[in-house]
C-alpha cells in the first residue's frame, strides 16, 4: 500500500530587518547544515570562512574579484596576517546569519578589518574580532602598495575616527 504525502507550503519567512550601520558594510552569509559541528553549533573555523564569504560579495560587487580563474584587479592578491576572534553567543541553526564589517585602518600595503557576527536583526552578538591583510605582488610575494581602485573602494569601508 502506497501512502500518499501531502506537500507542506514553505513557511513564511519574516523580511530580514537590516539595522541601520554608522559605517562599514553588513552582508548577509549562510550558515549550511555541514558548518554545524558534533553539538549541533556552528563549528569555530566556520567564522573565518563565512567572513570571507561575505567580504568577497562586498568586493565582486565593486570588481575585484576572481572570474574565469583570473584576477579582475590586482588587489585580489594578499595574504592574511592575523585573524583574532572572542565568541560571545553560540549559532545554532542553520540559515542566514548577518556580518558587519568595515575596516579599521587602510595603508599603503596592509589593511585591518574589524567585524562582528550578528542576527539578521542585530539584537544577538554572536561573535567579534579582527583580520589584518597584506597585499603581495604576485611575482614577487612580497608587499606592495593598493590600487587607486582598492583605495577609492577601502574608503566607503573605513570607520570614521572617534
Amino acid at each position: 500500500m502506497s501512502h500518499a504525502v501531502a506537500e507542506q507550503p514553505a513557511p513564511e519567512q519574516p523580511a530580514a530587518v537590516q539595522p541601520a550601520v554608522e559605517y562599514g558594510h553588513v552582508e548577509h552569509t549562510i550558515v549550511h547544515f555541514d558548518d554545524l559541528d558534533a553539538l549541533g553549533i556552528l563549528h569555530n573555523a566556520r567564522y573565518a570562512l563565512l567572513l570571507e564569504r561575505a567580504l568577497t560579495a562586498y568586493w565582486s560587487a565593486r570588481g575585484v574579484a576572481y572570474q574565469a580563474g583570473r584576477a579582475t584587479a590586482p588587489d585580489v592578491f594578499h595574504a592574511v596576517r592575523e585573524f583574532t576572534i572572542t565568541y560571545r553567543a553560540p549559532i545554532t541553526a542553520t540559515g542566514p546569519v548577518a556580518v558587519h564589517f568595515w575596516l579599521e585602518h587602510f595603508g599603503t600595503s596592509s589593511a585591518e578589518y574589524a567585524f562582528r557576527f550578528h542576527s539578521l536583526d542585530g539584537t544577538t552578538a554572536y561573535a567579534e574580532g579582527r583580520r589584518a591583510i597584506v597585499r603581495l605582488d604576485p611575482a614577487t610575494r612580497r608587499p606592495t602598495p593598493w590600487t587607486d581602485t582598492a583605495r577609492a573602494i577601502a574608503t566607503t569601508l573605513l570607520r570614521p575616527a572617534t
